[in-house]
């Protein structure tokens, strides 16, 4: 049984719900610590004049895990990302199929990061054709998240707790995985190739590795075979 494992993100690209597709469960890593300008509260879509960020802003005291960190709601955030996206996507073939998600999403007021992002996750994967099994982290019953150099033991943790023998890691994890470790283990690890093949955008050249959203609304019921499409890309 495959599993993959990575933090939540807002909006994730496309490279996120491949290892998605490639696992038999996902699991959501939301009992560790939240990073700043990384990519759990934004991501970035597509504008007439190059890409721009969506970012959710956050109210973050160090060293808070990713469940605890709460959004900060007097900002306009809401507003300006629905108008970013009707700005940018009215006019992409399948934007209206999605429409009423993002603005029930936008009317709602959202008090956590995780369950704003969990929420996108959720439906993306839908919009799909996506059916892994989710899970949370904080769901396992694990032991405390560990320092950064017990990363390996804790990714073990999570395999044997959902009765996993092989793991599906991004390409970073070649830099600080300890393999010594996952073979004592029994657990098999295998590294996601990846990379984002070209598929009918608006505006100008093609850019790669945006949020999901802009595969979606450009693609509709096909969006699914092009990012399978990027693990051939990914493997040349």
């Amino acid at each position: 049984m495959k599993v993959a494992i990575h933090q939540p993100q807002y909006l994730p690209w496309v490279g996120y719900f491949d290892k998605m597709d490639q696992a038999d469960s996902f699991v959501i890593l939301d009992d560790v610590q939240f990073k700043k300008n990384e990519w759990q509260n934004r991501n970035r879509i597509k504008t007439a004049s190059g890409w721009q960020w969506l970012t959710v802003p956050v109210r973050h005291r160090f060293p808070q895990r990713i469940s605890e960190v709460e959004i900060d709601n007097s900002a306009p955030w809401a507003r300006k990302h629905r108008q970013a996206l009707i700005a940018n996507y009215a006019g992409a073939p399948c934007f209206e199929a999605h429409r009423a998600f993002f603005d029930d999403l936008y009317d709602r007021e959202w008090r956590r990061l995780q369950d704003l992002s969990l929420a996108t996750v959720v439906h993306l994967a839908g919009a799909l054709g996506i059916h892994t099994k989710l899970l949370l982290a904080s769901s396992l019953a694990l032991p405390s998240p560990p320092s950064e150099t017990a990363a390996s033991d804790r990714l073990i943790a999570i395999c044997r707790a959902v009765g996993a023998d092989v793991y599906l890691s991004g390409p970073g994890g070649q830099s600080y995985l300890d393999l010594g470790r996952f073979q004592q283990a029994g657990v098999q690890v295998v590294f996601q190739a990846f990379r984002t093949p070209p598929y009918p955008q608006r505006f100008a050249a093609f850019e790669p590795d945006l949020s999901v959203v802009d595969l979606l609304f450009n693609c509709g019921a096909e969006s699914l075979d092009v990012l399978r499409r990027g693990r051939e890309e990914g493997a040349t």
